[in-house]
C-alpha cells in the first residue's frame, strides 16, 4: 500500500496555527439565519412596482446598487416565461431582510433580478414571448393573450425565495459577488485599486476624504468599505469629461477612464486624448461641490430630509448635471432648483432601478443642465417617454429596442 504521507509535503501545522486559523475564519464568519419561501409570482411583482407611502413611496423588494443592470433579451425572457407556465424548475431567488439605514425592514434582491424583472413585465403585458421551441404556440402571446384561466394559474404559480436574515450589507455584496462571478469576491472598484494604481487612484483617495463632500453625501459604512467613495468620485470624473466614450458596459468605461488618467490607456485611431490635469480636476470638483452646498440646502445630494445615504444614480444625475452647467458659461438659473430638485420626474429619473443606457444617462444628466441654464428639456428614452406620458406606470421595466434606446432626440445632449 502506498503510504500517502509520503506523497505530500512533511510540514507540520502547530497547534497554534490551528487555533489562530480556527479563529479567524470563525471571525470571517457571517452569523446569518434564513427562511425558505414560496410567493406567488402576482406577489412578487406586487412587492417589486407597489410604492408604499409609509416608505416614502419606495417598494417593499428592491434591486441594491451594486445589481447589475437588466440585460435579458426577449428570447431569454420568453424561455424563463415558459418555463414558469410549463412548471419546468426554477432556481432558488435570495433575497435579504435589511436591518437598517435607509431601507429597513424591505426586502433586497441578491440573485434574482433578471427573473423578477422578466416576471413583472410580462404580466405588465409589456413584452410578447417569441423564439420559443417547447411550446411554440405561445409565440406572439402577452400576458393578456392568454386564457383567463392560465392566467390566474400563472398569478399564483409559487417562485422559491431563500430571505437571508441578519446579514450586513458588506456580506450581501459578497453574495451576491461569489453568485455571479465564480467565486470572484472583489467588488470593481477593489480590482481597480488592484491593477489601476498610479496618480489619479491617489487622487480619488485623497478627494474621498473630503469632510464637505461626506457630509452633502452621506452613505452608509457598508458602502464606505466596498470604497463607494472613490467609485462616486470615479463616475463623475468620467462622466464629466468623458461621457461621450461611454457606448454601453459601465464597468469597461470606467475602468478605460481610469486607465487613461494613469496613462495606461491605448487610445484607438481616433478617440480624443484626455489628460489629467490635477489642478484642474480639483477645481471643477470644488466648484461643484461649492454650488451643491449654497444652492441644494437641505436636501444637498439626499432624495429626502429622512435619507441617511445618497443613492449613486442620484449623485451622478446631480454632480455631472451641475459641473456642467456651471464649465457651460451661461447664466445659473436658481429661482426654480427646489421645484424641478423635488419633482416627481426627477425622482423617475433617478430612481433606484434606472439603468445606464446612454438616453437614460443623459436624460437625466440633461434634466439637471437644462432647468439649471433654464432651457428646454424633453426625454429621450423610450422609457421615460412613456413614462411621462403616463403610459407607463413602471418605467424601470420597459426595454425598447436597441434602435429605440438611441433615443429619439440625441442632439438635445450635445456636451459642451
Amino acid at each position: 500500500m502506498t503510504n500517502l504521507s509520503l506523497l505530500t509535503d512533511d510540514k507540520v501545522i502547530s497547534d497554534e496555527a490551528k487555533e489562530l486559523a480556527e479563529q479567524a475564519i470563525k471571525l470571517k464568519q457571517k452569523s446569518s439565519d434564513f427562511d425558505i419561501r414560496e410567493f406567488p409570482t402576482e406577489l412578487i411583482v406586487d412587492k417589486y412596482t407597489r410604492p408604499i407611502p409609509e416608505i416614502d413611496n419606495k417598494t417593499e423588494l428592491f434591486m441594491p446598487e451594486y445589481q447589475r443592470e437588466f440585460k435579458w433579451s426577449i428570447k431569454q425572457q420568453s424561455e424563463f416565461i415558459e418555463s414558469v407556465i410549463t412548471d419546468l424548475p426554477i432556481p432558488y431567488i435570495y433575497v435579504a431582510d435589511v436591518s437598517d439605514g435607509d431601507n429597513e425592514g424591505r426586502i433586497e434582491i441578491i440573485d434574482g433580478s433578471q427573473r423578477i424583472r422578466t416576471i413583472a413585465r410580462f404580466l405588465n403585458n409589456m413584452f410578447e414571448l417569441e423564439s420559443l421551441t417547447l411550446v411554440p404556440e405561445l409565440n406572439g402571446f402577452k400576458f393578456k393573450d392568454l386564457k383567463g384561466s392560465r392566467q390566474l394559474r400563472l398569478k399564483r404559480k409559487t417562485i422559491r425565495f431563500i430571505e437571508l436574515i441578519g446579514v450586513d450589507e458588506e456580506a450581501r455584496r459578497q453574495i451576491f459577488y461569489r453568485l455571479n462571478s465564480g467565486g470572484v469576491t472583489l467588488n470593481p472598484m477593489e480590482i481597480r485599486f488592484g491593477t489601476n494604481d498610479g496618480e489619479f487612484l491617489l487622487f480619488l483617495q485623497e478627494l474621498a476624504k473630503d469632510e464637505k463632500f461626506k457630509r452633502l453625501c452621506p452613505i452608509s459604512q457598508g458602502r464606505i468599505r466596498n470604497r463607494e467613495y472613490e467609485e462616486m468620485l470615479l463616475r463623475f470624473f468620467a462622466y464629466r469629461f468623458d461621457m461621450e466614450s461611454y457606448v454601453k458596459e459601465v464597468r469597461s468605461f470606467l475602468t478605460n477612464f481610469m486607465a487613461k488618467m494613469n496613462g495606461k490607456y491605448i487610445y484607438k485611431e481616433g478617440e480624443s486624448k484626455i489628460i489629467f490635469d490635477q489642478v484642474h480636476f480639483r477645481n471643477v470638483f470644488e466648484e461643484m461641490l461649492n454650488f451643491v452646498d449654497n444652492n441644494f440646502e437641505p436636501l444637498y445630494f439626499k432624495k429626502s430630509i429622512k435619507n441617511i445615504s445618497v443613492p449613486r444614480i442620484r449623485f451622478e444625475a446631480l454632480s455631472v448635471g451641475v459641473s456642467l452647467a456651471l464649465s457651460s458659461g451661461q447664466p445659473i438659473f436658481k429661482e426654480n432648483i427646489p421645484e424641478w430638485l423635488n419633482s416627481d420626474i426627477f425622482s423617475t429619473l433617478t430612481d433606484s432601478d434606472a439603468s445606464n443606457s446612454i438616453p437614460k444617462l443623459k436624460d437625466r444628466t440633461f434634466y439637471v443642465v437644462n432647468n439649471l441654464l433654464n432651457l428646454p428639456w424633453q426625454p429621450s428614452s423610450t422609457a421615460f417617454i412613456k413614462s411621462l406620458a403616463g403610459k407607463s406606470v413602471i418605467p424601470f421595466l420597459e426595454q425598447g429596442p436597441d434602435e429605440e434606446e438611441v433615443g429619439i432626440r440625441g442632439d438635445q445632449y450635445d456636451l459642451f
